[in-house]
């Protein structure tokens, strides 16, 4: 019977060390942020994800970040291989400078490998990817923004690094010219740009939010590398 208890203990110990843990790290940086940093990240370097929310997360309640997005599908039961940062947006837009001061302050305190590091975001989080990436793209190594836009200005330093662009056809909050136009921004200036651009049918604004429970993002995303 010992020798029983034993194994279901060391059984529940080894499953543990896969686990990660997610907790909220406030007054460091100009945005408060949830941050989920894998066990394994104290024995070897492990990738960043960011992702920025939507306006209807903003504000000084951290846990609105976890209403949907990638917090959302975590506890739902998604599994992401790497350390999440989900800062969050009192009001207005994102600002690139302070998103820069919660990734430098990740990687000035955790085991960071700085050629895996990927942001995505929804609606003004999309926009914020975008912003972010076009300011700093020598950062990021990849981004995916769905249903927001960027500045065209920034499409030549966009062009630099691996961009996958969503946007449901029937989104009547943002318009899916909005991605069109970034996109044929980057486009225009390197033809040869690694930019995709996905329309999906019968996406609204809100029903897009599925993207974040598929394989497919974190499939496409954690395959780059700088």
């Amino acid at each position: 019977m010992k020798l029983k208890k034993l194994f279901i203990f060391l059984s529940i110990f080894i499953c543990s060390l896969s686990y990660s843990q997610l907790k909220t790290i406030k007054n460091k940086t100009s945005y408060p942020f949830w941050i989920n940093v894998p066990e394994k990240e104290k024995i070897e370097k492990q990738p960043i994800l960011i992702f920025l929310h939507g306006k209807s997360l903003s504000g000084t309640d951290l846990n609105r970040v976890r209403r949907y997005g990638v917090l959302y599908a975590m506890d739902k039961g998604k599994k992401i291989p790497g350390i999440v940062i989900a800062p969050q947006l009192a009001k207005g837009n994102w600002n690139p400078d302070k998103v820069l001061e919660v990734l430098e302050y990740v990687k000035k305190n955790y085991n960071v490998d700085e050629s895996r590091i990927y942001v995505c975001g929804m609606s003004l989080g999309g926009y914020g990817t975008l912003h972010f990436a076009g300011k700093y793209p020598e950062k990021i190594t990849a981004a995916v923004a769905i249903c927001g836009g960027g500045n065209v200005k920034d499409a030549c330093k966009l062009a630099t690094i691996p961009l996958w662009i969503q946007h449901g056809n029937v989104d009547y909050i943002v318009p899916m010219s909005e991605s069109k136009k970034i996109v044929e921004a980057i486009k225009k200036c390197d033809e040869n740009a690694n930019v995709t651009l996905t329309i999906i049918k019968g996406g609204n604004h809100s029903n897009v939010e599925r993207l974040f429970h598929e394989n497919a993002i974190y499939d496409w995303i954690f395959k780059q590398k700088r």
